[in-house]
């Protein structure tokens, strides 16, 4: 992840006010986006970074489930008849066939859902739109959400865009951090190990 303070417009925004830093709050979640079958091969539709960051996945589950957060894995789901396709699955057709019992839809054995925790299955890049994702965090309390997930530019983007919308986010929505800074945060706030 790039310095995101030497962004071209860091001046800008701030002079005008935006960046101002966002503390860990509440309950902290973890939000896994897309971490596919599908989108860890290479031939189907991943790209060569998956594998890494899948394995940093892993550390964020094994922390998330050692302090007890709540835990919600997305993947995209089409209906077998072609009934919920829609815009994405035209702009991408072989997005349709990642449908309940294709392989190529469940997700990566290394991050298999446990007991508890939500899996949203969803047809657009959001995890959020159109799901029971924002009401079953709000149900726990969740104020602080770590967000890891595959297919940045697209599924991740429509929750925390991708490094080119990075500084954005950071400015005017989201502390944007790795994984071991974001771990630090929460320690700090929560005044206790969780690693």
């Amino acid at each position: 992840m790039t310095d995101l303070s030497e962004h071209a417009e860091a001046g800008v925004y701030h002079k005008q006010g935006f960046g101002t830093p966002l503390p860990v709050q509440g309950n902290v979640g973890l939000l896994i986006v897309d971490f596919v079958i599908g989108f860890a091969d290479p031939d189907v539709f991943g790209g060569g970074n998956i594998g890494p960051a899948i394995a940093r996945t892993v550390e964020a589950l094994a922390l998330a489930r050692r302090n007890r957060w709540p835990v919600a894995h997305s993947r995209i789901v089409y209906a077998d008849d072609g009934s919920s396709n829609n815009v994405f699955s035209v702009k991408v057709p072989g997005m349709a066939s990642l449908t309940e019992d294709n392989p190529n839809s469940a997700i990566v054995d290394e991050l298999t859902p446990e007991s508890g925790e939500l899996v949203v299955r969803k047809t657009v890049p959001s995890a959020f739109f159109g799901t029971q994702l924002a009401p079953w965090l709000t149900e726990r309390a969740v104020q602080t959400l770590l967000v890891a997930g595959a297919v940045t530019s697209g599924c991740v983007r429509a929750i925390a865009p991708h490094e080119a919308n990075l500084f954005d986010m950071a400015q005017k929505y989201a502390a944007v951090m790795p994984l071991d800074d974001a771990i630090g945060a929460i320690e700090k706030s929560s005044g206790r190990n969780v690693r």
